[in-house]
C-alpha cells in the first residue's frame, strides 16, 4: 500500500519531526511503500500539497500535529488554525483515508479532529496503530475497531482504549526518512527517544495522556545504534525527547554505559529533560562520560507547598542537590519554573527565585501561568474549586486555556523584576522581551544564532550567544 506521512510543524527554528520519521520506519519495515511531505521548509504549502498529491496516488495519508499552541501565557498562540487548513488542503488532493496524529493530537484529539476535514486519527503511540490501519486496509478488513483510534460516527467522535506495545518490537531507525543535516543546520540539534511516557502524576502535564503512563524503554543497544546513525549523517548535537531521561534512572545509566563502550562519548554533544529525584552524582558522572553537556530539571518551584500541590515528588533540597551534582561534573544546568499554579502568592514566589539563587544554574527559565490542557487534574481543579477567575481564554479548541493565580495577578510581573532585576541568568517565556525571550516559537535571536555556528539545547545557545 502506498502511504504518505505529512509533517505540519512550521516553526522557526525548525524541529525535525522525529515520531514521523519513527512512523514511517514501521510503515516501511511492514512492506508498505512510504513517501514523506516535509511542510517545514515549504515556501508556499499550498503548493507543496497540490504538487506532492498530483504526482502520486495514495491509499492512507497520516498528517501529524506536533503542538497544539505555544504553551506560552504571554502569548497563546494557536498552531490548531493553520494544520487544519493544512488538513483540509490535503482533503481536497486526495481521496485517501486521512488520519491525523503526534503528541499535539494526541492531548486533545476529539477536539483537533472535530476542526479538520479527516477521516480519523491514532493518539499516543502511532507507529503499531498505523501499521496495523493500513494492513486492515490492504486487506480490505474492517478498521474501526483498532486500538489507539479516534473516528467519527453518527455525528460524534469515539475514542478507542489505547494500547502499547514494547518499544523493542520498533524496527531499527535508519533516520533517512527527513533531511535531518538541514535541520541540524538551521534547528542546531537533532533528536532521539530512549523511552516513551511518564508514570508521575503532575497535575498539569499532558504527557501521561499522550504517550501513556507507563515506562517504554527502548533496548539502550538500539538508541546507541540510532545515534551512531546520526553521527554518519555528520549530526553530533543531540537532545533527548523524553519526558524525563532519567526515569528510571537503571535504564538511563544503561544508555549512557553503552555510548561509552562504543566510545562515542568524545563525539557526541548531547543534552537531556531530567526529574531532581533520582537524579545520583554516579548518573550525572556517567552522563557526562557519555557526552551530555546540558540537562534541563523541570522544577516548576522553589517552594515545598506549591511542590506538594503540584504533586511534584521532589523537594528544595533535592532541587539544590541536583544542580550540585551536575556542577561537579561540569554539565550546564538549566531549571524551568511555572509560577502562577493555584494556591501560588507572594511569598511561595519570594522563595522560589531565592532558591534559584542559591542553586546556581546557568539559565533560570520563567513561565507566568499555567497552560491548562484537557483531562489533567489541573483541568479538574481550576473548573470545580472556585478558581474559575484565574482562567483566561479556552473560547474552542483554538483559543488555549490558561490559569493564572489571581492572589499575585496584579503584581506578579513587577514582583518578579524586583527579585530578579538584571540577572541574565534569567529567561522569560516571553515573546515581549525578545532580549530574554526563550519561547521557541518563531525566536529569531535563536534563528540568528544558529544561522552564526550555534549547536544544541535552544537554552544554551542563548546562553553562549550572549
Amino acid at each position: 500500500m502506498h502511504v504518505a506521512l505529512v509533517n505540519t510543524n512550521r516553526i522557526k527554528p525548525p524541529i525535525a519531526p522525529i515520531g514521523l520519521e519513527y512512523v514511517a520506519e514501521a510503515i516501511n519495515a511492514a512492506g508498505h511503500q512510504v513517501e514523506v511531505l516535509d511542510l517545514c521548509w515549504a515556501d508556499d504549502w499550498g503548493s507543496a500539497i497540490a504538487t506532492f498529491f498530483e504526482k502520486t496516488s495514495f491509499a492512507l495519508v497520516g498528517v501529524t500535529l506536533r503542538n497544539s499552541d505555544d504553551s506560552a501565557f504571554t502569548s497563546r498562540q494557536s498552531f490548531l488554525p493553520e494544520f487544519a487548513d493544512i488538513v483540509n488542503t490535503i482533503r481536497r488532493h486526495t481521496d485517501a483515508l486521512v488520519v491525523l496524529g503526534g503528541v499535539g493530537f494526541s492531548v486533545m484529539p476529539e477536539q483537533a479532529l472535530q476542526l479538520c476535514e479527516a477521516d480519523a486519527g491514532v493518539w499516543a503511540d502511532g507507529e503499531f496503530a498505523l501499521v496495523k490501519l493500513a494492513n486492515r486496509m490492504e486487506a480490505k478488513r474492517e478498521w474501526l475497531d483498532l486500538p489507539n483510534l479516534v473516528w467519527r460516527g453518527n455525528g460524534n467522535c469515539h475514542r478507542n482504549p489505547a494500547v502499547a506495545p514494547p518499544l523493542v518490537n520498533l524496527p531499527p531507525m535508519s533516520r533517512s526518512w527527513l533531511d535531518n543535516a538541514r535541520y541540524l543546520r538551521e534547528g542546531g540539534q537533532a533528536g532521539i527517544e530512549t523511552k516513551r511516557g511518564c508514570p508521575r502524576s503532575c497535575v498539569y502535564c499532558a504527557d501521561p495522556i499522550a504517550k501513556g503512563k507507563k515506562t517504554q524503554t527502548r533496548p539502550p543497544e538500539a538508541v546507541v545504534d540510532e545515534l551512531e546513525r546520526l553521527l554518519a549523517q555528520g549530526i553530533d548535537h543531540i537532545h533527548t525527547c523524553d519526558s524525563e531521561f532519567n526515569i528510571p534512572e537503571r535504564h538511563a545509566s544503561q544508555v549512557c554505559g553503552e555510548i561509552v563502550r562504543r566510545h562515542l562519548g568524545d563525539k557526541l554533544r548531547w543534552y537531556a529533560y531530567c526529574a531532581p529525584v533520582p537524579f545520583s552524582p554516579e548518573l550525572a558522572r556517567l552522563m557526562h562520560r557519555a557526552g551530555c553537556v546540558g540537562i534541563n530539571f523541570g522544577v516548576d518551584s522553589g517552594d515545598e507547598e506549591i511542590l506538594g500541590r503540584l504533586k511534584r515528588d521532589f523537594t528544595p533540597p533535592d532541587i539544590l542537590n541536583a544542580s550540585l551534582a551536575c556542577k561537579a561534573e561540569g554539565i550546564a544546568v538549566m531549571f524551568d519554573l511555572l509560577l502562577g499554579s493555584p494556591g501560588e502568592s507572594r511569598d511561595s514566589i519570594i522563595r522560589t527565585i531565592e532558591l534559584m539563587r542559591r542553586a546556581e544554574p546557568d539559565r533560570v527559565g520563567v513561565a507566568v501561568g499555567v497552560r491548562v490542557y484537557p483531562g489533567t487534574e489541573l483541568a479538574k481543579v481550576v473548573t470545580q474549586d472556585g478558581l474559575r477567575e484565574g482562567l483566561s481564554g479556552g473560547d474552542g479548541p483554538s483559543d488555549p486555556l490558561f490559569f493564572l493565580e489571581p492572589r499575585i495577578a496584579p503584581f506578579a510581573s513587577e514582583l518578579l523584576d524586583q527579585l530578579i532585576g538584571d540577572d541574565r541568568r534569567f529567561l522569560f517565556f516571553d515573546p515581549g522581551r525578545p532580549d530574554r525571550n526563550y519561547n521557541y516559537n518563531a525566536n529569531q535571536r535563536l534563528v540568528d544564532a544558529i544561522k552564526k555556528g550555534y549547536r544544541g539545547a535552544y537554552w544554551d545557545i542563548l546562553r553562549r550567544y550572549e
